[in-house]
This record gives structure tokens, sequence and C-alpha cells, in this order.
């Protein structure tokens, strides 16, 4: 069977180079993708900061949550199972002040260093602001702590009162030398401090995910306003036990050391693992997709030959067995050169990613032989069901049908396409209903949702595309050719549905995020004069100074913040504000119930909905570092949008975020106060309300959508053409018959144009069905308004670039093929 499954892949070269092809492609994928969601789930930050202690202290980083499940079992007894979910916090909670003297009490102890982490903004010579390497954050530290790493002086001194050592890395950057003076921006306020020394890891620079300023210790609680440290650093003999001293604090060893750095100075995957799921997820359906329908157009070309072999004796038990071990051999073939391929495609989307700043900037993918097998099994096993479900039908074919079968068969069984057809469909209609597509989860569930409705018009797509074709009609002979042979229509029909369907409806939806977003930031900031920034942020203090100029009437001080809230034994975390405001109202939050109050707390209508939060109620949050509040609602508000889902007290934010610094502040004043502001506070940028940008990283989730989308249209593209290509090359007889009754090169040229503008119009309706429904759902979910189109441009753009494929796949082929001299002969 072997050695017939490789002639019969010899003879068929033209046939199965496009299976060949789309397998490669599909496996490439799958593997890069594989590679990249392994790499984001094991990356771990690439520099200690604590690498020369043994043994670290700090407080929790995580909010966890416990909850028992009690299963009652026969015979009366009960099961108590536990269950518990962490969140990770982004700040860092304070220490004891007297921890670090009572760890140094334990026999064993042979010294210990303090640690008070905090983030710094730092501005250099001109004005420019000093970032570590790949745009790190720079992290603040007293200088006793420099020994953890440690960091060694390369010149110049250790700080003193008034001054700072900065890292080698800084120091190159911003061309800083030993006496120049630094400006320094911190939740406490602002300052300049002169460079006394540079200092840098051995054999490093600095380290790659923090930059690093020391200064004097006895300056770390005025500059930071930290109450304590935020992590201990202890030297001790082995075997110390620490746990009676320590309380709830956390003690680390080894590599779980790096835990106990600021949240803030250590790359977060979070994110990124929720992306390379969702790549994953659309490469793998489209490769299922695609495979499946490539492989079985592919055996429907061979439907002559599987009628001779018929002839001959063959059972359909032994052509099912001939198809599938032809598709596993060529699958393990086209698998040989996908496994370099998936290694470029994944370390191509990762630099793209990284660009967008979508992932960290130290991330980086890691090659794994087990993922890109998995990927090549992957691939093995969808091509191998693909030909055995295309086989099912094919190997029926009747012995006597040798003489007269073409390229057409019976495109199977209509009570189980209907059957498929019903379930996916209603899949798809259960999650558009049921799933509340304007959360977190709404663009994946449209993504699944087409998905579904996709498998639907894959299952009963023939009986579809029929009906379309009789539009075709004034078409003459290609009307006739495409109404007879509406299964090959829709064979090559399919892939361009796929392709329009899955990528306007992510294009569509994520434009639509993008409009609401701006349009809601526009919204709130429309009852303020102007907005004002700086780009290292402004301390509260400072706002309190600017928001006291004189003609200032209002405003509205904006602190970015996490949150966490639990519900259901689950803790989650949110974007939050923290909110200052002063006089006449700066900031329309569309307020729906309660109103704003210095000393409570807000939430979104989406929030107070998913919680069941009344106003009034008393409700518990988790801030960055870890501090538990429990605030009573009093403001339910709407436009949420690139904004966040809490409203917090700025004082509180400022207490409790490590950065804590204020990001705009939204102004209403009197004519002439511009003036007097950039006079007083020359570093501000003051923007009318009206220009200012949206807030959030709307931009660079477009951005990373917008990836998402070209790889699906690469590769979606190629199937459009890899099928159009297998069916043109299936039409050599078909083709040879008609030059024989007489038609021209140009008749056969116009014809095969006529029926691409058939296949064309099939799959553009098709694929807009599909994308109608989804986008329409959504866009109700989001504001309530049905919307088809959304951005008409973006949709134009669209059916355009998937008719000109489907136009140039569909005719380019057999214009290929008609150039042939030898054609006629072949029938």
């Amino acid at each position: 069977m072997m050695r017939l499954a490789i002639g019969s892949l010899r003879r068929h070269r033209g046939v199965y180079a496009g299976t060949f092809l789309a397998a490669m492609l599909a496996i490439a994928l799958l593997a890069g993708a594989g590679m990249l969601l392994l790499s984001v789930l094991t990356a771990k930050p690439p520099a200690d900061r604590f690498a020369a202690a043994p043994l670290v202290v700090s407080g929790v980083r995580q909010v966890s949550v416990e909850t028992d499940t009690v299963k009652h079992k026969k015979e009366g007894k009960t099961k108590v199972k536990r269950k518990v979910k962490d969140e990770r916090l982004t700040g860092a909670g304070t220490l004891p002040a007297d921890l670090p003297a009572r760890i140094a009490a334990v026999p064993g102890v042979t010294k210990v260093v303090a640690d008070s982490a905090f983030p710094v903004q730092v501005t250099g010579l001109g004005g420019m602001p000093l970032r570590g390497a790949d745009d790190a954050p720079v992290i603040g530290h007293g200088w006793s702590s420099a020994e953890l790493t440690p960091y060694l002086m390369r010149s110049g001194r250790p700080p003193a009162h008034g001054e700072a050592v900065i890292d080698a890395d800084l120091a190159k950057r911003g061309r800083v030398a030993v006496g120049d003076t630094l400006h320094v921006t911190t939740r406490t306020g602002e300052r300049s401090v002169r460079v006394s020394g540079i200092a840098a890891p051995a054999g490093r620079d600095g380290l790659a995910a923090q930059g690093a300023l020391f200064l004097a210790d006895g300056e770390v609680t005025a500059v930071s306003g930290l109450t304590g440290p935020t992590a201990i650093g202890v030297f001790a003999r082995s075997g110390v036990d620490l746990s009676g001293v320590v309380g709830d604090a956390q003690v680390y060893s080894g590599d779980d050391r790096v835990r106990a750095d600021l949240p803030g100075a250590l790359p977060d995957y979070i994110g990124p693992i929720s992306i390379f799921g969702f790549v994953i997820g659309i490469t793998a359906f489209a490769a299922v997709f695609v495979l499946t329908g490539t492989v079985a157009l592919g055996v429907r070309q061979r439907l002559r030959e599987l009628a001779l072999l018929r002839t001959a004796g063959a059972t359909p038990g032994q052509l099912r067995r001939l198809l599938g071990v032809e598709s596993v051999v060529l699958a393990a073939l086209a698998a040989l050169p996908a496994a370099p391929l998936g290694i470029v495609f994944a370390r191509a989307v990762a630099a793209r990613f990284r660009a967008l700043h979508a992932v960290p900037a130290q991330f980086s993918v890691r090659v794994d032989v087990p993922v890109m097998l998995l990927g090549a099994l992957a691939g093995v096993l969808v091509t191998f069901v693909g030909a055995r479900i295309a086989a099912r039908r094919a190997v029926r074919i009747a012995p006597t049908q040798a003489l007269t079968e073409t390229a057409t068969a019976g495109a199977g069984g209509l009570v189980p396409r209907v059957l498929i057809a019903v379930v996916t469909a209603g899949g798809a209609i259960a999650v558009l209903t049921f799933v509340p597509l304007d959360g977190p989860l709404g663009m994946g569930m449209s993504f699944v949702s087409s998905a579904l409705l996709l498998c639907a018009v894959a299952a009963v797509g023939p009986y579809l595309v029929r009906p379309l074709t009789l539009l075709a009609r004034p078409l003459g002979l290609a009307g006739l050719l495409t109404r007879a042979e509406y299964r090959r229509v829709a064979a090559v029909a399919v892939p361009l549905v796929l392709m329009f369907g899955i990528n306007a409806t992510m294009l569509l939806n994520s434009a639509l995020l993008t409009k609401l977003t701006e349009r809601e930031q526009a919204a709130r900031d429309a009852a303020a004069t102007a907005q004002v920034t700086d780009p290292n942020g402004l301390p509260l203090s400072a706002v309190r100074q600017l928001v006291a100029t004189p003609g200032v009437t209002g405003a509205a001080a904006l602190l970015p913040t996490r949150v966490i809230a639990v519900k259901g034994g689950k803790p989650e975390d949110y974007p939050a504000q923290g909110l200052l405001a002063t006089g006449q109202t700066a900031l329309d939050l569309d307020v729906r119930s309660g109103a704003y109050r210095a000393d409570g707390v807000g939430a979104s209508e989406a929030m107070v909905r998913q919680y069941g939060w009344q106003v009034g109620q008393v409700v518990p949050l988790w801030l960055p570092d870890g501090e538990q509040v429990r605030l009573r609602l009093t403001m339910v508000y709407a436009r949420a949008r690139g904004f966040g889902d809490v409203v917090l007290p700025a004082g509180l934010v400022a207490a409790h975020d490590p950065n804590g610094l204020v990001s705009t502040v939204g102004l209403s004043y009197a004519p002439g106060t511009a003036q007097r502001l950039r006079a007083e506070f020359p570093s501000l940028r003051i923007a009318p309300a009206a220009s200012a940008t949206a807030a959030g990283d709307a931009s660079d989730q477009q951005g990373a959508w917008e990836l998402m989308v070209v790889i699906s249209l690469g590769f979606t593209a190629i199937a459009v053409v890899n099928t159009s290509a297998i069916a043109a090359v299936g039409r050599r007889r078909e083709y040879a018959d008609l030059r024989l009754a007489g038609a021209t090169v140009g008749q056969l040229r116009r014809l095969a144009g006529a029926e691409a503008v058939v296949t064309v119009f099939a799959g553009l309706v098709l694929g807009a069905a599909v994308t109608g429904v989804v986008v329409g759902a959504f866009s109700v979910a989001q504001d309530g308004t049905l919307r088809w189109l959304v951005d008409p441009a973006t949709y134009a753009s669209m059916a355009g670039g998937v008719a000109a494929l489907g136009l140039l796949a569909g005719t380019l082929p057999g214009r290929l093929l008609l150039r042939r001299r030898g054609l006629a002969a072949q029938a």
C-alpha cells in the first residue's frame, strides 16, 4: 500500500502540489503559533535583582481567594474540595519596618539588607526622559541594597544627601556623567539630584528589564513614600528557618527570588497569553478549514481514476486506506520544510508584536522541538481526516462510471450535512445571544461565532451556492456550467467565504471598538477647556498647585491604576482611575445613578451589572499593593471605554499605587488663563480638549488585531489560490473536450473568467452574510445600535481585495493551462 501511495503521489504531482503547499503552510503556522504560546507561558524575567542574596523575603504579590466546594457522596459522606485562585498584583506592599532587625536576630542569619523599590521618572540633559534597555522602567532604591544584585561602582562615589548613583546603561543612553543633574519625579513630588557615581552589575551595564537609580538610604522614605521595605535580602547559612519571624510574608530562594521584585519592574506576560492563544485559535481553525477543503477537492479530481481502480477489483476499504496513506505521506513530507518556516513565522510575529508594545520588549521565541512535532502531527492528522471524509463518498463510485465520470460527483449525504449546519449555526446563535459581547470576551466570542457560522456554510455550501448560480443565466455557457457544476463552484467559493467572513469580522469589530472608544473619550473631555499632561506624570502636590491657579474654574485629575474585585471565588483585575475633581465639571462620565463623592467609589454600568452592585452598597476592592479597602458605591457611570471600570479617590490611589502619578488633568478656565499656566508651569503640555488623544491602549490593540488579520489573510489567500489551481488542473479533460468541439482559446478564457465572476459573487454574498450577522450582533451589544458596515472604507477594501484575488485565482490557472499546445490531445 505504501509503494502504491508513493507511486500515486508521483503521478498526480499537479493535483497534490496544492495540498502539499496547504499542509506545509498549515504545519508551519501551527508550529509557529504553538512556539509563541509556549514561549509566553514559560517566559521568565530576564534578570534577577536579588541574584546575590540566598534568601529574599517579601510581601504577597497576588490576591489569593480560597473557596470550598462540598460534594455529597453515597452513604451520606461528603467531600470538601478546596480551590485557590490568584490574581497578580501590579504593585508591592511594604513589610514592617522592624522586620529586618527581627530577621537579623534569627540564629544562622549573617546579614540582612532591606530593599525599598519604587518607580521613578527621570529626566536627563535637555529634558530627555531616561529609560532602561528596551524602554524598561527606572526603579529607585536605597544605596545599601545595591549589593543584592550586586551593583559595583564604576566611577564616582556612593550618594550623599541630594545625590544619586545610576546604572551604566542609563548613563550611556542618556549621555549622563558624574556631576550632572537629573530631574526625578515620584508620587511624593519633584526634585533634582546630582549624579555622584555610576554603577553596574558585574560584566553588564545594567539589568535587562529595569534601570536603576540609587539614593542615599536616609532619603528613600521621603522620595518613595514607602513606610517600610518592599523586600529583604537575607544572607544566612543553609537550612535557616525564617517562618517564625516573617509572619504572612513569603520567603523565596533559588529562581523564585525574582518574584520578590517590584511587579512593575518585571515584564507582564498575562496579556500576551491571551493574544497568542487567540493567534493559535485563528491559525488552527483556518488550518483545519483550508486543509480539509483542499484535500477533499484533490480527491474529487481523481474520481475517474478511483472508478478505474474499482473496475480493477479494488474494494472501497482499500481505496480509503490508499487515500489515507497518501495523505499521511504527503503531510509528513510537507512537515520537513514547515519546521524552519514555523520558526521564521514565530520570530517575525514576535518582532511585530514587540514593535506594537503588545508583548514585553524582552519577549523572545523559544524554539521547541516537541511543539514543532505536535504541529506536524496536527497537520498530518487534519490531512488524514480530510482525506477520509472525502473518501467516504468518493470510493463508493461505481466501476462502470470510469468511462463517464469527470470531476463531479455527489456532495455526500444531505442529512449529516444539514445536521452539522444546524448544530454549528445554533451554537453561533447561542454565543451571539447569551454571551455578553460587550465584555472582555466580546472579540474572542465574535471570532468563535464566525467560525461556527463558517462551519455551517461549509457543511451545506453546495446547497447555498446552487440558488446563487441561477443568477448567472445571462452568462450563457458559463451560466449553464456553474449551475450544473455548483458543487465545484462551492468548493472554490468556500475559501473565499472564509477569507472574507473571518477577516472582515475581526477588522470591523476592532474598528468599531476603536471608534466607540474615541467617541467616548471625546464626550468625556467635552466638559473641559483643555487637557494638561506632563511626559513624566504629575504628583498630586503639583496638581493641587495647578488647579489653584487663578482663572481655573474646574479640574479633573486622573491617576491610572488597577484594582482587583472578587466574584464567585475568582479574583479579576480591572483598569481604574483615581480622580481628583474640583470646581465645575471638567469630566463627563455620563453618570447614570448616584454622584461623584471624594470618599466613595464609582463603577461602570458593565461592572455593576456583572457584580450585582447597587448605589449605597459597600464594595470590597484590592489596590495595587494588596491593600483591601471597603468603599461605598456612590456613582454608576456609562463612559468607561478607554477609561476604566472603577473610579477611586485620587489620594487613595497615590498612596497605594507604586507609580501614583497623574496622567492627565482636564481643566476649565477663564479666557487668558492658558498663558498664565504656560508661564507658571513651562514643562506642561496644554492642548484643547477636542484634540486630546484616546486614553488606554486602543491603538496598540488595534495594531495587534490588524497583525492577526494579516496572518489570517495570508493563509486564506494562499488557500484561495491553491483551491482554484487544483480545480483548474482537474478540468484539463473538460477544456480539451471543448477545444476538440471547436472552442477557441479566447472563448475558453472568457468562459473561465465568467465562471470566476460567479464563484466570487457566491463567496462574497455568503461571506457578507456571515460578517453581517456577527458584526450586527456585536454592534448591538456595544451600544444598542445595529451596524453592518461599521467602516465602509474598510469593508469596501476588504471586499475588493477578496474579489480581486478570487478573480485572479479563478482565471490565471486556466490561462496557464490553455497555453499548453497539447491540451486537445488529452481528450
